[in-house]
């Protein structure tokens, strides 16, 4: 007499819907995940560029101008008295046209080539009340530009 063995494990058509399932699960999770680190790293530039146009809103306030031009953390930091991390991460250079006030900021070492090769610029607009709008702009793509 023979005994009827039952089966036990998976089919091969199960297996290959699970790894099927999650390849489809990874093609979406790991660009999400790369945007997202490029984003954070592009959070110590937005934050460097905020306190230096805190500095140069204030000089307009106190002067009525725009600081003149300003090349490189150095000098920035000699007439407006801002410390900036430039060489150090993501920053690779930062200036400050001249009676605009317009900043602008070359990044590196995201570890995305478009990003790397790529700048950030914070214009102001002065509105009739004296108040200042900071508008960005710049040659990153749209997709990491910091919000409004």
């Amino acid at each position: 007499m023979l005994k009827v063995r039952g089966q036990s494990g998976f089919t091969l058509i199960e297996l290959l819907i699970v790894i099927a399932i999650i390849g489809i699960l990874a093609s979406i999770a790991i660009p999400m995940y790369r945007a997202q680190t490029v984003k954070a790293k592009l959070m110590e530039v937005t934050n460097s560029m905020s306190k230096v146009a805190t500095a140069v809103a204030l000089h307009y306030q106190d002067e009525g101008v725009f600081p003149s031009a300003m090349t490189g953390a150095t000098q920035i930091k000699a007439s407006l008295g801002i410390s900036l991390p430039v060489g150090i991460k993501y920053i690779e250079d930062v200036s400050i046209a001249a009676n605009t006030g317009v900043i602008t900021f070359l990044i590196q070492g995201t570890g995305d080539a478009v990003i790397d090769a790529g700048s950030l610029v914070l214009s102001p607009s002065v509105t009739g009340d004296g108040a200042i709008n900071w508008v960005w702009s710049g040659t990153i793509p749209s997709a990491y530009m910091p919000s409004k």
